[in-house]
């Protein structure tokens, strides 16, 4: 409790300084003309308001302010963000590695506990499982991030939220070629078809496609990844509006895994030697479409509706060792024979994934305005469902030659499904003052039926339920039209995705672990004025039954509860256009994320450090953006040391990268020729990009690029 309370009392110092500053820049340019800036409508806390008076911790970017970029990871465009650690793994077989507020990263493959949305689709499972690559950066228009307890409207696994969406199709009909290359033989060609309707019964329409391929900066991780990304949009007479979304992507990429200290610091474009004979690598196949359609019936009643559906397809193969029978490891000190290992454990998945996954789901709402005064109303309905057909190959064959799918040594069918319905109001109860309160049930139900019984493996056919009540209420006053204020809680929810309940250390599916479950609360300010957007918030997120690794057994990745973990920290941002087109921001996060009580029969004590994430981060950049001629950026990013294990045995180290870009646009009518050039790590730093969080085999390290640079140049016209 000491440390609680050291804590605290200076982040509300903190708090308390920005909001005198802001009031103080308030004053000082009052009395001179009012300065107008854009306002930006908020669309992921779904209360119509704008940034300024919305009550959360909530981000808007803009593609077009990241254009001089290759444009394949999120990573590029989702920078400085307060909150949001986002980390390159530069291995396109596992995707970034994302946590908001320190939730999400014990993740070492994949995205956990962050919800995620492509034009309003969801990008994640029902139980927290999650994948941004999907996600097509060349027909992007802009991204919101929402972090906080207001996330909790997003039902499970929401520790924060990020929703992506496309442009649509405006003005002519236009064609855009592209192609750029970069570092370690880095190739993208695209082609944008776009144009705009003339009449309501015509669609707009964005087309993308885009072809990447890579050898990667590290041995073994070249990959080739083909997007493409379908929008039409229909804005009818009635008022009413018609979005239809089809995605397709196709990923082959190879994996180098993590290293030892030892061996990133001798050479960290390696890969283990001993684990080249696997040839470990995935590959991705998913297609999915999906329908957005919003009604206003009058000045009161708006209807919105969203349906979608998908299959995904992923084959996976891991670097396990084929391992020893029983008999030849003879016995154990009290005389029994010792277990198999790896997989001559009759009970192991073996060493290759593969599954097929059928999923769809809806989410129906209404809003009612003003029906009693100075009110709004949400109340909706979510549903979700996933059907997986999943297998486990050995990964050697009767040769002993690794790297290919062998016997069958795991066959079952998973189901899972949610059906979340959800309440919103907001009331201005006094001229300054909003109260906005949200109640979701969020349940999810999962289900699986073995189809692998043999000697040595008995039926792990099972099922469990998950649910839970979430509450969230925020307070919101408008100081002055510049300066707004918030308090808001929220319970928040995150259940163990099916990989995580896979293995226990008895018998069948680990049906045993808890869902998470959290109060999160939230100081918050934010200001625009002539000075620009400022916000500062103070957190606070008290965790039952956080879901951590219970270590490896047999070779099998094991999952359990910790009893309590804690989450404080601050966040401050600030973005302002100097000068004409001279753009700058800047953003510094700090997270104290610990163990709240000991882990019983582990090393982890009270106070010990959650892995996974950094303590600090800041980020700044100034640009120079004009519409049309020469535009030039830098960025400078802070990351603290990160702990790589829940026993905080060793760190990846703090570093601070920086990157510049140059670029050129030119227009004449209907043409436009775009051009750039950019060099990431432009001292050459030797860091680590990420970590994998308690590796059973220490290589805990994924390292990150060295310098490098991109170029790229783009032609379009319009007919």
């Amino acid at each position: 409790m000491q440390g609680k309370y050291h804590v605290m009392p200076i982040n509300m110092t903190l708090l308390c300084l920005t909001a005198c500053i802001c009031q103080s820049l308030y004053a000082e340019t009052g009395s001179t003309e009012p300065v107008l800036l854009p306002t930006i409508k908020i669309e992921a806390t779904r209360t119509d308001t704008a940034w300024l008076q919305t009550p959360a911790s909530v981000y808007r970017i803009d593609q077009k302010n990241n254009d001089n970029n290759l444009e394949v990871n999120l990573s590029e465009t989702l920078k400085g963000v307060p909150g949001l650690q986002l980390n390159n793994r530069e291995n396109y077989a596992q995707d970034l590695q994302i946590s908001m507020r320190g939730f999400g990263a014990r993740s070492t493959f994949g995205v956990r506990g962050i919800r995620l949305y492509v034009d309003g689709i969801p990008a994640t499972m029902p139980d927290g499982q999650g994948q941004t690559s999907n996600i097509d950066l060349s027909s992007l228009d802009h991204v919101e991030i929402l972090g906080g307890p207001f996330s909790a409207l997003y039902g499970n696994s929401s520790g924060g939220t990020i929703l992506t969406s496309t442009k649509q199709g405006q003005g002519k009909d236009s064609i855009e070629v592209g192609y750029s290359g970069g570092s370690h033989q880095k190739s993208r060609a695209d082609i944008i078809l776009q144009g705009g309707a003339e009449k309501a019964s015509e669609p707009s329409y964005v087309v993308s496609s885009s072809y990447f391929d890579t050898d990667g900066y590290r041995d073994h991780s070249a990959a080739r990844k083909v997007l493409s990304n379908a929008k039409l949009t229909w804005d009818l007479e009635d008022g009413s509006k018609v979005n239809w979304i089809v995605n397709h992507v196709d990923i082959n990429a190879d994996d180098p895994q993590g290293l030892t200290r030892a061996q990133w610091k001798e050479n960290p474009k390696q890969q283990v030697p001993f684990l080249r004979q696997f040839d470990v690598r995935k590959e991705i196949n998913q297609t999915q479409t999906g329908l957005t359609w919003s009604k206003p019936i009058n000045d009161q009643h708006e209807l919105y509706g969203m349906v979608y559906a998908g299959h995904r397809e992923v084959t996976q193969y891991q670097s396990i060792p084929k391992g020893v029978a029983s008999p030849d490891l003879g016995l154990d000190d009290n005389g029994n024979p010792q277990s198999s290992t790896s997989q001559m454990n009759p009970r192991h998945a073996g060493g290759v994934i593969d599954f097929s996954r059928d999923y769809y789901g809806t989410d129906l709402r209404w809003t009612g305005k003003d029906l009693l005064p100075n009110t709004r109303f949400t109340a909706g309905l979510a549903f979700d469902y996933m059907d997986e057909d999943r297998q486990g190959y050995e990964n050697f064959n009767a040769n002993n030659q690794f790297g290919v799918k062998g016997d069958l040594r795991r066959d079952e069918q998973n189901i899972l499904w949610n059906l979340d319905p959800y309440l919103q109001a907001s009331w201005d109860f006094m001229p300054n003052w909003t109260l906005d309160s949200g109640l979701r049930y969020s349940n999810v139900h999962y289900e699986s039926n073995d189809h692998y019984i043999v000697t040595g493996n008995g039926d792990d056919s099972g099922k469990t339920d998950y649910d839970k009540v979430l509450p969230s209420v925020a307070l919101s006053w408008k100081i002055n039209p510049d300066l707004n204020a918030y308090a808001s809680y929220a319970k928040g929810f995150e259940t163990p995705t099916f990989t995580e309940m896979a293995y226990s250390a008895n018998e069948g599916m680990n049906f045993n672990l808890t869902a998470a479950s959290s109060d999160n609360y939230e100081l918050g300010l934010k200001s625009t004025n002539s000075l620009g957007h400022f916000t500062a918030a103070i957190f606070q997120s008290k965790t039952k039954d956080d879901i951590v690794s219970a270590g490896t057994i047999d070779g099998r990745a094991t999952y359990k509860n910790a009893d309590k973990t804690l989450r404080e920290g601050v966040e401050l941002s600030w973005n302002k256009n100097l000068w004409q087109d001279l753009k700058a921001e800047a953003s510094y996060s700090f997270i104290d994320a610990t163990f709240d009580a000991a882990i019983p029969a582990s090393t982890v004590q009270k106070g010990t450090k959650i892995p996974g994430i950094a303590k600090n981060q800041a980020f700044a950049a100034l640009r120079w953006q004009p519409e049309t001629g020469f535009n030039a950026g830098v960025d400078v990013r802070y990351m603290d040391k990160i702990y790589v294990d829940d026993a905080n045995t060793d760190t990846a180290p703090s570093y601070t990268t920086v990157s510049a870009n140059v670029g050129y646009i030119w227009k004449n009518d209907d043409w436009k020729v775009r051009s750039f050039a950019r060099v990431d790590n432009l001292f050459d730093r030797n860091y680590v990009g990420s970590v994998i969080v308690n590796d059973g085999n220490g290589r805990f390290f994924e390292p990150a690029d060295g310098l490098n640079w991109s170029a790229g140049l783009s032609l379009s016209k319009a007919f």
